[in-house]
């Protein structure tokens, strides 16, 4: 695992002091490493997980050429452009069995969807499309000509999935489609990484837990029911500490505890210049941190480092972090990953969707990598000075011309936490980006899937 410090001197140009956005999700992918452990999980419970390892094709799927939908399978041979097809009906050939028999020139088979293309035959019209003629003893039906080309409407042996060949691969995240194509290969259970464990608490004495009695000055904790939101749909173990007053003995308390249980350390509050900001401070004592600033609004604030833990002598359950007592654990050293993120709402979920996500998901052994942006028409002016990156809340829709547009939810701060429940996704505006003018194009991170 490399320092810190290593890391630093790898990265050409890096400047603590002046982090940009890029930089720090740079720095984010060499930080972490992914976790080892592995579950063997039912495909009932596979859903989110992340394989740990390819998953080959036993079987070719379909197992065999089949019609793609109800009509009539014959040789594709006979079609003309010029001339209609007149073929006799000799069979019917069911799903789920294969027909017996023989089809001769000037003959077809009546065929359900997914039954096998009896031998020979590899086209099929749809019934709906073919006009029947003759009788009951002798049924026939026409084809118009140029309707269909040889080989239509057939499934090929294999066309989804060949035999021998790597249906998923290892580090891909197990959506609803992947369990269905797992299922079609009759496999029962996957070898998944093990969940990422996720300490995380909120921290400051102007913070109150649901329950307790509003005081002057103080306000309701929304940030660890926003980071418990995040981190469950991700997929996440996690491990909710609670508030953590300003007070250095009890942060010290809660750091140990987290990096001892957790793989990631989530904070939100005390990153700042204040004089009662004693999380960073704490940080530093107890961790290693590789930067206290980004060139970004909302979440300026924003610390990224490692933090040592030992492992409790009895559960760590049992243990309240304010009766914590140092002398009661063992010395077994553990490290996290720690994510400390600013206090205000709107600024804790930006940072958490900008860099923590796609750092958790690489430390899941996922392979995502960082979410595609959309490119959307602005409906009105942005204001945007060149030096920091920008997200601000926006509503993306389609306008008149089919194109995608969006607007502002209006007022920005970084404490409305109203907007983003407004918000259907974020625009993203760049470092160097200025003013956006009504018509010009901006970047779009989407919610949908991810918040």
């Amino acid at each position: 695992m490399k320092t810190i410090a290593q890391i630093s001197a790898e990265l050409q140009g890096y400047d603590p002091q002046a982090l940009t956005c890029p930089d720090v999700n740079l720095f984010l992918s060499k930080l972490v490493t992914p976790v080892t452990g592995t579950d063997s999980v039912h495909l009932f419970d596979a859903l989110g997980r992340v394989l740990a390892q390819d998953i080959i094709s036993s079987i070719s799927v379909p197992p065999h050429d089949n019609s793609a939908m109800d009509g009539y399978a014959f040789d594709g041979a006979q079609l003309s452009a010029q001339v209609q097809l007149t073929l006799k009906v000799v069979g019917t050939a069911m799903a789920g069995k294969a027909w017996q028999g023989t089809v001769a020139a000037g003959e077809c088979v009546k065929i359900m969807t997914g039954a096998i293309m009896p031998l020979g035959l590899d086209t099929v019209v749809p019934q709906e499309l073919a006009r029947s003629v003759g009788s009951m003893a002798d049924p026939q039906i026409t084809i118009p000509a140029g309707l269909l080309q040889a080989g239509d409407n057939r499934r090929k042996l294999g066309e989804d999935l060949l035999q021998g060949r790597a249906a998923l691969q290892k580090g891909e995240l197990l959506t609803p489609a992947a369990l269905g194509l797992l299922a079609s290969l009759g496999i029962e259970k996957v070898t998944v990484w093990r969940r990422l464990r996720v300490a995380y608490f909120s921290t400051g004495d102007e913070i109150l837990s649901l329950g307790e009695a509003p005081r002057e000055g103080a306000v309701f904790d929304s940030n660890r029911y926003t980071i418990f939101g995040l981190l469950k749909r991700l997929g996440c173990d996690v491990i909710d500490m609670g508030v953590v007053r300003d007070d250095p003995a009890l942060l010290e308390a809660a750091f140990t505890r987290a990096a001892a249980e957790a793989d990631a350390v989530i904070t939100s509050g005390g990153v700042s210049v204040g004089e009662a900001d004693h999380t960073k401070t704490m940080m530093k004592k107890l961790g290693d941190v590789a930067f206290w600033k980004i060139a970004m609004r909302p979440g300026r604030p924003m610390a990224v480092g490692r933090i040592s833990g030992i492992k409790f002598a009895s559960s760590p359950d049992e243990i309240c972090v304010d009766s914590y007592n140092v002398d009661s654990i063992k010395s077994t050293p553990r490290q996290a990953i720690l994510f400390g993120l600013p206090g205000n709402p709107v600024a804790v979920m930006v940072t958490f969707l900008a860099f923590v996500r796609p750092a958790l998901l690489q430390m899941m052994g996922c392979n995502a990598g960082q979410p595609p942006l959309l490119k959307a028409c602005s409906v009105e002016a942005i204001r945007k000075k060149p030096g920091r990156t920008e997200y601000q809340r926006g509503t993306v829709s389609t306008g008149a011309d089919g194109a995608l547009v969006v607007r502002t939810t209006g007022n920005q701060g970084s404490g409305v936490l109203s907007s983003m429940v407004q918000a259907n996704g974020l625009i993203v505006l760049h470092h160097q980006q200025s003013n956006v003018g009504v018509g010009d194009e901006v970047d779009v991170m989407m919610f949908d899937g991810v918040i």
